[in-house]
């Protein structure tokens, strides 16, 4: 495709995006289905550029006031993810030259918000609770995520994976907490490799892991996954059962468990069993009241942990989603809390940066239930799982993953046993 073209595509594709009335993710795939002749590298090229604007949009925006005609091109021009040459190739020479200027602006001499590009009240919030390590933060979301997997242990052990990946020309290096962790840097074709089309490694961010790995389901065990979604935990703790036992995975979406089955089929599980529920009140949830070993809380929540991948929600989210979502998560979290048995372990995690989805939830359940439920070590149980250098995820008593300093997505998780 000629550059020109492609530079159009880039700021048709923008001008939906850039709304922010769904998902970026969506729309960029859809746009794809809609272009089925754009070849792997143009597709690159129109994603990553989509990504960078989206991500550094406040600074681009400000450096775009210079330039003419659409607003969209400008930004695309700005945030040209497709070589330097195709991009040149698709400009007059004007903006050629206004392009080399943008190129040549030192970012650092910008004003405070225009280089942490945040909205003002998640830039605020996340300064209140990290002080000095707001910046590096920054930092690290300001840069794409590494692409992780998780070997499948029932079918493979990680060195043989990633022997088999170094076949392919990709190179996997074990990810430094994950016992089950493969890092992969650049975003190969998996879905070609008969590794992954075996179901011997699905794709699943170190963190996320770790979530699994806390639960520390075991053989032969009734365990939950209460928001299961598409089921990566779900196949993770399935597998740490050794496909023994029952594995419920409930979600009140029959769209994300749709997408599970697939996986499913890959994982080689035969342990596991989707459940579309109505809400947390479920009757068959209820049935299952006082039976259950293990139940994971992985909550819907604001997704700000998710940044490096998902730039977008920080402009679709606001202070009063947040706080509403607050109001579901301890719903959710009552709710799942009858499913355990004495002796039970429940984590309530999150994919969120912000104190008020995470500790103040966590809080607020333990003194609702503290003759009923007591806060587990989390060191102690991630050293049990065999997950490396503990220590260091641990932030008090609960799980604290953070970009800048874990590499992971950012994450929290707090456990509980039922007495």
């Amino acid at each position: 495709m000629r550059s020109k073209n492609l530079l159009e595509l880039a700021t048709e594709l923008l001008r939906e995006v850039l709304k922010f009335q769904q998902p970026a993710d969506v729309l960029v795939s859809g746009f794809f289905r809609q272009h089925r002749s754009l070849g792997p590298r143009e597709r690159h090229a129109l994603a990553e550029t989509t990504y960078d604007v989206v991500r550094r949009l406040p600074s681009y925006r400000h450096l775009a006031q210079s330039g003419s005609g659409a607003l969209e091109r400008r930004l695309a021009v700005i945030g040209w993810q497709g070589g330097v040459a195709a991009l040149r190739a698709a400009l007059t020479p004007a903006e050629q030259q206004w392009q080399e200027q943008m190129a040549a602006a030192d970012p650092s001499i910008l004003p405070a918000n225009l280089r942490h590009n945040l909205p003002a009240w998640l830039a605020d919030t996340l300064q209140a609770q990290l002080g000095d390590q707001f910046w590096p933060l920054v930092q690290a979301i300001d840069r794409g995520a590494p692409l992780d997997l998780r070997v499948n242990a029932l079918k493979i052990k990680r060195e043989a994976a990633a022997v088999q990946l170094l076949e392919h020309g990709i190179e996997a290096t074990p990810t430094p907490y994950s016992p089950l962790g493969l890092r992969i840097v650049g975003k190969p074709a998996l879905q070609k490799l008969e590794i992954f089309r075996s179901g011997e490694v699905e794709v699943q961010d170190e963190g996320s892991q770790l979530l699994a790995l806390l639960l520390d389901a075991r053989r032969g065990e009734m365990v939950v996954d209460f928001c299961a979604g598409a089921g990566g935990k779900t196949l993770a703790l399935g597998a740490a059962m050794r496909n023994t036992g029952r594995l419920y995975a409930f979600d009140v979406s029959g769209h994300r468990l749709a997408a599970l089955k697939p996986r499913l089929a890959r994982s080689g599980l035969s342990n596991v069993h989707p459940v579309q529920i109505a809400h947390e009140r479920d009757e068959r949830i209820k049935r299952l009241a006082g039976k259950i070993d293990r139940v994971l809380v992985d909550a819907p929540c604001s997704g700000l942990g998710t940044l490096r991948r998902n730039p977008d929600l920080k402009w679709r989210q606001s202070p009063q989603t947040v706080h509403a979502l607050r109001a579901q998560q301890r719903l959710i979290l009552e709710g799942a809390s009858h499913l355990l048995k004495p002796g039970g372990r429940l984590v309530y995690a999150t994919c969120s940066l912000l104190d008020e989805e995470n500790q103040l939830v966590a809080d607020q359940f333990s003194a609702a239930h503290s003759g009923e439920f007591k806060p587990l070590p989390v060191l102690e149980a991630l050293a049990s799982a065999r997950v490396e250098n503990a220590e260091s995820l641990v932030d008090g008593k609960f799980l604290r993953l953070w970009p800048h300093r874990h590499g992971t997505d950012g994450f929290f998780a707090a456990a509980w046993e039922r007495t």
